[in-house]
Parts: structure tokens; C-alpha cells; sequence
């Protein structure tokens, strides 16, 4: 391949909450046809990544396999018990759980051995790889490719050190704290710090770490966790500084928000936004794609929306294995969809008036896009640390007890969110930030095609070389 073609490869993991933004990324450069696109995850996207351009509106998106999704990997895909750990109202036991879940070599080696033939083979200007998936970072540090970090998450979750005084991240803390949380912010941030010698499990995976980079080649520099964003070309956060607490920000972070299709993603849907059309005022429930939501949780909502009767309608995406889980007589101003067209084209819609969410990165700056004030039941990890920021912020409340939704206590939040015009001010205040110039898909993109430009006129190894071993 000649050095004035080498390709942009966009690397994820095949989690729709780390994998859709870059899509959408992909899409962009697609639509200006830009040559030499590469996407490399797991099979089960195949479909999605091969479908960009293929109508024949832009360049095509080239798929590259890393292998089937790794169950282990993938929080939609966890067995009960992982589950119940990972979601547990321990910030600190959930976080190391979801540590013991995820740091294993074996996943680890796989992924590192195939997207090493996919470099190989593509030669790559440039690689986009989601926050996450330590082998993409490993890999490109280890070969000198230039890269950026693709992150659905706050500042403060990315960068390597911290203030003392600072939320500890994972902790679901607020940056006020009182005595006693000062004291619960100290013992996190010493047990995170001491994680992976204090744990047995951890401490004999972290000598199966070492063992392994020497039989892959992954040198000193890239083994360091701290490589992934200091190495970094850019590193792309897809939300605003003003959603996160005040923090001196590393100059190559990009401050995006929300990373999103044109929109409508689809104008000609008629069912579901004819439904959003009759009715005035609508609160939209969804908890992602991973919440897994039991019997009680089930009648507890259900009652949420019946005392809401009169004043608001509820649109309520319930994945399909908790139907089974509702109640004969459902209240008339509910409609439940197994599954939305498109969720952003419901955000988007002037009668929704407030989202209930599980507080996701994306879920969470996509709302306030739209300028809509939340209700938060935080799932776990991050949907904490940006359920008490929103609330902090002024867009939005948090409910009392996430793991039963207290009937009492999500009704009068959600009426206060709707009620009090400060929410949905602040929440639109938020939406013009996002609206500013240098925001989004094609900001991103832009910055995307000045790197590959960059590279491809700096003086440096040919991509054979720096690949070869």
C-alpha cells in the first residue's frame, strides 16, 4: 500500500456503549469518502461496520475479525452471580469485582495476536481504539502507530493521576464531601492503588501478564498502564469538561460531547413518534442494554407510571426477558417497546420531556444533547460518578435506592424534575455547549483527518519497517 493511502483502523470491543460511537466516526469519514477504512471487532459486528457505505453514499468500511465476543468481556453477557457482584451498592466490592472479571491475559493474548495480522496486513496511518481494549493500546505503543483514544466517559475516569481531594473514580463520591465520605474517598483510593498485590487473584494474573508480554513482544513502554493515554495522539472524551467536576485537563484531551448520526436517524418512522405526537408530555425509561431488572423492580416501575396518570405518559424500553415480569393491568399511560428504532430520534422529540436512565456515559451526555433533565438509577461503575455529578450540576436527581426503586421516592423526584423549570433550563444549557463549533462527529472527524495528514508528511519509518520483527 502507498504512504499517501495508508488507512485510518478503528479498533472496539463489540459493547454498543464503547463500539456505536466510533461507528458513527467511521460513518463520517465514510460520507466525505475517504479512502482505506478499516474496523477491526469482534464477529458479531460484522453486519453493522460492513453496512457502512455499502448503499453506495460514501466510501466503504473494510471488517476485520478479532475473533467471537469474549462472554467474560462483555457485561450483556455475564451469568448471574458476575452480574449480581459487579452491580452490588459496594462501590468498592463492585469495582473489584469488575476488576477480577476483566483483567485476565488469556482474553488479552487472543485479541493481541489478531489485530497484530490485521496491522500487519493494513498498515495503518492512524488506529482509533476504544478506551478499554488494552491490547489495541499495547499493540500500537509496541509498533510506534500513531493513535487516539476513543472514551464514552468523563475526563476523570481517563487521566492517570488525580488530586488527593478528587472523587476516586468508580466511587459514585461527590467533589463536596463530608467528613465520613473524605474518609470512604481515602480507603477507596488505597485499596485501588493496592488492588493488584493485596488480591490473590489479581496478584497471580498480574505475573501471567509479564509472562505473556515477553512471548508476544509488548515492550516496557506499552505494558505500562499509564501508556494508554500519555502515548496517545489525542485522546477523544465524548462528553464536556462542564460535566465533570473542575480538573486540569492533559492538553491532548478532546472534549467532544455527544458523538452522534445525523439526526433523524430515521424521518419516515411513524409508530412510535406518532405515539410521542399524541401525547403531550412523555417521560422516556430506559437502563441500557446490560440492566437486568427483577420482579419487584418490574412492579415497583409500574406503579411509578400509574401515579404519574393524568399529568404524563411513559414510553418504556424493557428488554424482552423482563415482559414476562409485568403485571396483567398495565396503566394506559404506559407503552412498553421491546426494542426503539432509534432511541436518539425519542430524545429528540419535543414531547419528551425527561429521560429515567441508568446514567451510561453515552445515555447520559445524549440526553442532555437534547437538553433533557434526567432521573438517575445508577447500574454500576461509571452510571454513579454521573449520577452525582448530573445532580450536582443542576440537570437532573438521583433516586434513593437504585437496587428496589423506592415507589415514594422516584415519584416525587421525577415530578420535582418535571415540575422545577431549572432542570430543563440547565439541561439546555448543556445542549447549546454541545451545539458549539468543534463539537461532535465532525469535529472529530476533522481532527481524525489531520492526524492521518500529519503523519503522512512527518518524516518517520515506513510502516513495513516499524512493523517488521
Amino acid at each position: 500500500m502507498s504512504r499517501d493511502r495508508r488507512p485510518i483502523l478503528f479498533v472496539s470491543s463489540p459493547d454498543s456503549g464503547l463500539i456505536n460511537p466510533q461507528l458513527v466516526l467511521a460513518a463520517e469519514l465514510s460520507r466525505r469518502d475517504v479512502p482505506g477504512l478499516y474496523f477491526a471487532t469482534s464477529d458479531n459486528r460484522r453486519e453493522e461496520v460492513e453496512a457502512i457505505g455499502a448503499d453506495g453514499t460514501g466510501s466503504t468500511v473494510a471488517f476485520r475479525s478479532l475473533g467471537a465476543p469474549i462472554p467474560e468481556l462483555s457485561s450483556g453477557a455475564w451469568d448471574d452471580e458476575t452480574y449480581a457482584a459487579v452491580t452490588q451498592q459496594s462501590r468498592w466490592k463492585a469495582h473489584k469485582a469488575l476488576m477480577r472479571q476483566t483483567f485476565d491475559t488469556r482474553f488479552r493474548n487472543a485479541t493481541y495476536r489478531a489485530l497484530e495480522e490485521i496491522v500487519r496486513e493494513v498498515e495503518p496511518a492512524l488506529m482509533v481504539i476504544d478506551s478499554l481494549l488494552h491490547a489495541g493500546f499495547e499493540l500500537a505503543v509496541t509498533y510506534g502507530i500513531p493513535y487516539v483514544v476513543s472514551a464514552p466517559f468523563s475526563p476523570s475516569n481517563l487521566v492517570n493521576k488525580l488530586p488527593k481531594t478528587f472523587p476516586a473514580p468508580h466511587s459514585g463520591l461527590p467533589l463536596d464531601m463530608t467528613p465520613q465520605q473524605r474518609r470512604e474517598n481515602n480507603a477507596f483510593r488505597r485499596r485501588r492503588g493496592r488492588l493488584f498485590i493485596a488480591d490473590s487473584l489479581l496478584r497471580k494474573r498480574v505475573v501471567e501478564y509479564v509472562k505473556s508480554n515477553k512471548e508476544l513482544g509488548v515492550s516496557r513502554l506499552a505494558a505500562k498502564y499509564t501508556s494508554r493515554i500519555d502515548q496517545a495522539r489525542l485522546v477523544f472524551s465524548y462528553t464536556l469538561a462542564e460535566l465533570d467536576y473542575p480538573l486540569e485537563v492533559p492538553e491532548h484531551f478532546r472534549m467532544l460531547g455527544a458523538i452522534l448520526p445525523p439526526i433523524p436517524e430515521l424521518p419516515d418512522e411513524q409508530d412510535v413518534k406518532g405515539w410521542l405526537d399524541r401525547h403531550e408530555s412523555v417521560v422516556y425509561m430506559g437502563f441500557g442494554t446490560v440492566a437486568r431488572l427483577g420482579a419487584t423492580e418490574v412492579a415497583n416501575l409500574v406503579e411509578v407510571v400509574r401515579r404519574l396518570y393524568g399529568d404524563h405518559s411513559v414510553l418504556w424500553r424493557l428488554p424482552a426477558a423482563a415482559h414476562k415480569l409485568l403485571p396483567d393491568d398495565l396503566p394506559s399511560n404506559l407503552r412498553i417497546e421491546k426494542w426503539l428504532p432509534s432511541q436518539l430520534d425519542v430524545l429528540a422529540h419535543p414531547h419528551v420531556r425527561a429521560h429515567f436512565t441508568h446514567g451510561g456515559g453515552n445515555g447520559f451526555v445524549e440526553s442532555l444533547y437534547f437538553g433533557k433533565p434526567l432521573l438517575t438509577r445508577p447500574l454500576f461503575v461509571d452510571c454513579y460518578d454521573q449520577a452525582v455529578r448530573g445532580r450536582d450540576l443542576g440537570v437532573g436527581l438521583v433516586v434513593d435506592r437504585p437496587e428496589i426503586v423506592d415507589v415514594d421516592d422516584t415519584v416525587a423526584k421525577l415530578a420535582e424534575v418535571l415540575r422545577n423549570p431549572e432542570f430543563t433550563t440547565r439541561a439546555r444549557e448543556i445542549a447549546r455547549l454541545q451545539h458549539e463549533p468543534g463539537r461532535g462527529r465532525e469535529a472529530a472527524a476533522d481532527l481524525l483527518l489531520s492526524l492521518v495528514a500529519d503523519e503522512h508528511t512527518a518524516p518517520s519509518p515506513t510502516p513495513s519497517a516499524r512493523l517488521a520483527r
